[in-house]
């Protein structure tokens, strides 16, 4: 049987809809629910001559087990994996590219907030590698409320030649890690540039840590010694747009 993906969220829908929608192949719309948002959905999908079939809300329960699902649900042919030869396209794309490059971080919560906040602070891609690392899970999708759907999420073989590539192509590799000697506010983020972050608690590997060309940390006044990833990814890429907003 073929690999589906099960898609849910008004927002995540609402941006596969528009930007692929070859690749739905039926929409199922919890039953008996008047919803404005619902029904501008269900129009765009019939415009793309899409099945929609309406369901109680179990059925709609069983498909994304359990998770929150806004009464709507597609079954869909999977997306695309991303790989480095996309990488390499987005580096011939842009002069002064900025990428989220996540190590070891697994849940799927913490990857769609992550590309959330990747999408609103203008990033190039999101980079992780393919082992030991979350994917582009349903949950992911929707936590990303739609940004899964327009920022490039690279999966990659080997992490450490990732980085050393990436330098090679004149990208600053910046790494996060507690123990650094600078805080972020100290270091130039305006040119072409890779920001790291590692899993909460253990941080980045040692192999990763190596290929960094500098290593900086969030300064932290309070009791805990660590902010969730995701929160310091949004303080870490939000200091380079404005470090990039002053040139």
């Amino acid at each position: 049987m073929a690999k589906v993906d099960w898609i849910y969220g008004i927002h995540t829908l609402t941006s596969v809809l528009n930007t692929e929608p070859e690749r739905v192949l039926e929409l199922f719309v919890l039953k008996g629910r008047d919803d404005e948002r619902l029904h501008s959905l269900i129009n765009l999908a019939r415009k793309q001559r899409i099945s929609v079939q309406f369901c109680a809300r179990k059925t709609l329960d069983d498909f994304t087990k359990g998770e929150q699902h806004q009464g709507i649900v597609a079954k869909a042919k999977p997306a695309r994996v991303l790989d480095e030869s996309d990488l390499d396209r987005l580096l011939e794309s842009t002069d002064s590219p900025l990428f989220l490059v996540l190590d070891g971080v697994t849940d799927p919560h913490n990857i769609g907030a992550c590309l959330r906040t990747a999408d609103a602070a203008g990033a190039t891609a999101l980079i992780v590698p393919k082992d030991k690392s979350g994917g582009l899970t349903p949950i992911a999708r929707k936590v990303a409320v739609g940004a899964a759907e327009s920022m490039p999420f690279i999966q990659v073989t080997n992490l450490s030649r990732t980085l050393k590539h990436l330098q090679q192509s004149g990208v600053w590799v910046v790494g996060t890690a507690g123990e650094a000697e600078q805080t972020i506010y100290a270091q130039d983020m305006r040119g072409p540039l890779a920001l790291v972050m590692g899993a909460e608690g253990k941080g980045m590997r040692r192999l990763t840590r190596e290929h960094c060309d500098s290593l900086v940390k969030l300064p932290m006044a309070g009791s805990v010694s660590s902010l969730n990833v995701s929160v310091a990814t949004g303080v870490c890429l939000f200091e380079i747009v404005r470090q990039r907003s002053d040139v």
